[in-house]
This record gives C-alpha cells, structure tokens and sequence, in this order.
C-alpha cells in the first residue's frame, strides 16, 4: 500500500533511516508501487526499488545511514 507519510512507513525504515532518506524511500516505493499494479510481487518491487533509490543517496556507516557525500 502507499504511504502517505514518513509516520506511515515500516518501523525498520523509520527506525533507521534519516527523514530525507525516508522521504526519498517514501517516493520511490509509491512511484514503484503505482508501476506495478497487478503484478503479485507488487509490493515486494516497492520496497526493493525504495531501497535501491535510498543508496544511491545515502551509505550506511555504522549503524547510522549518512548522506554520501558525507560519507567520504
């Protein structure tokens, strides 16, 4: 289902993501949410292209996710 908001997303990417990378998760599994209607796996795309979409932005260091720029 798509997500409204931050608030709205799973515990596991609010826990651990920053709010820009959940904005940007946030987008990409409802543009790829929107995209795949119909498909089964429907979900399942979502999260694995949110995911995809949060590391190119952001790496994780520790335990801590840091914009990649940061990260050098």
């Amino acid at each position: 289902m798509p997500y409204r908001h931050n608030q709205d997303l799973p515990l596991t990417v609010r826990n651990h993501l920053p709010p820009h990378a959940q904005d940007i998760y946030r987008e990409a599994f409802n543009h790829a949410f929107a995209s795949h209607r119909g498909d089964p796996r429907q979900e399942e795309i979502a999260h694995r292209t949110a995911w995809f979409a949060v590391k190119r932005s952001y790496v994780k260091r520790g335990d801590k996710w840091v914009p990649l720029l940061a990260a050098s």
